[in-house]
């Protein structure tokens, strides 16, 4: 079994995560997921803090030894520097309770209404804390170290910007390595240069507004093994699996599988991926409009996932909103935050869809160690090229 979990707030000491499930001997460094940390910082349209405060650093404190995992829990731990501007506000103890610093004027779009309602809580802070981007470090962090696991099966993740504020990017002839390498030297993480230039155009007009822009991205998963997931049962399909991964990311609204919703206005014959086979080969296909995934299952092509996201919802000039305490109508908070997070969040799909593809695999090949997890793994390749 695969599994993890995250704690920390936005602007507490620090944020931790828990990862259970990895095999042992599997070598790993904090500079390895200090990489990842750093890509997930970088994307023009990010906010002061990720520029000028935080330098996201891992520190992992158990289930490794000696640069191996050792089959036990992983634990990780990325200290908030912003924190030390933040300790009384954020503190533990009651006696540093101040009512005047309390927010009580909710955004749009946020969490903060509908969290403090649901907890019972006066104050917004207490909602938006937990609700923030910021957790996602921890699972940046956690999908490190599954990318490193897939390597070992010469499986990758990348991803793309497609869209920010209704520029698409053209992409579609581009093979996954050409996307990596442009995307990787991009601003935006788009490798369409012209569309490059017009998507950092709009997010500096944004910026002037005070307002902020969504987008589209796409994760793809290269050479993925057939027979990932099970048409068994609901909540063991990968893409189902996929989509609640993806959509669990702060400010996704809407997860595509291959073609997605434009399929729906094809004909079959137009949507469907003939099946070929060559002895060298095994059995193929021409196209991917199924994004990898039939029946809850991998088919052996490029996993193909695109996910949109909204605008987030910390406006510089901010909305109506009522007031919790006087009930009264007022502007919502202003909060300190991104303009255009969309190209940091193709990191962070990265790490959720790593994340369920691992856990596909430790369902599927087993193994406490790396060794046997391996051995597993080329024994049932080796048999499907006899089927």
């Amino acid at each position: 079994m695969l599994r993890y979990v995250t704690s920390g707030e936005s602007h507490g000491k620090c944020l931790h995560a828990i990862l259970e499930g990895i095999p042992a001997g599997l070598e790993l460094s904090e500079e390895e997921v200090d990489r990842e940390l750093a890509r997930r910082q970088r994307g023009f349209g990010r906010g002061e803090r990720m520029e000028k405060i935080e330098k996201d650093r891992v520190e992992i404190t158990s289930g490794v030894r000696w640069g191996e995992t050792i089959g036990s829990p992983i634990t990780l731990t990325i200290i908030n520097r912003d924190w030390t501007n933040w300790k009384n506000l954020m503190s533990i103890y009651a006696s540093d309770k101040k009512i005047e610093e309390m927010m009580v004027r909710p955004r749009p779009g946020h969490a903060d209404l509908a969290g403090a309602l649901k907890y019972g809580r006066e104050d917004v802070r207490d909602i938006l804390e937990r609700a923030s981007a910021r957790e996602t470090a921890a699972r940046v962090a956690v999908g490190a170290i599954c990318k490193k696991l897939l390597a070992e099966f010469d499986i990758r993740i990348l991803s793309m910007v497609d869209e920010i504020g209704g520029i698409n990017a053209r992409a579609s002839r581009m093979k996954p390595e050409e996307i990596e390498k442009l995307s990787e030297a991009s601003l935006v993480r788009c490798p369409d240069k012209s569309a490059e230039k017009r998507m950092v155009e709009a997010i500096k007009k944004a910026g002037k507004l005070g307002d902020t822009l969504g987008g589209v991205f796409k994760v793809v998963v290269t050479n993925p093994p057939v027979g990932l997931g099970s048409h068994t049962q609901w909540d063991l399909r990968l893409d189902g699996r996929l989509a609640q991964a993806l959509m669990s990311i702060p400010a996704v609204k809407g997860v595509e599988i291959g073609g997605g919703f434009s399929v729906a206005r094809k004909f079959g014959s137009k949507v469907h991926d003939e099946i070929f086979y060559d002895k060298t080969r095994g059995y193929y296909r021409k196209t991917n409009n199924s994004g990898g995934i039939e029946g809850g299952i991998s088919n052996g092509e490029d996993i193909v996932t695109r996910v949109a996201m909204k605008p987030i919802s910390s406006l510089k000039k901010p909305l109506r909103s009522v007031d919790m305490i006087s009930k009264k109508g007022v502007l919502a908070e202003v909060v300190r935050a991104d303009i255009c997070p969309v190209p940091s969040a193709c990191v962070i799909g990265e790490a959720m869809v790593a994340f369920e593809i691992v856990r596909a695999m430790r369902e599927k090949f087993g193994g406490d160690s790396l060794k046997e997890m391996k051995s597993n793994f080329e024994r049932y390749v080796g048999e499907l090229k006899n089927l």
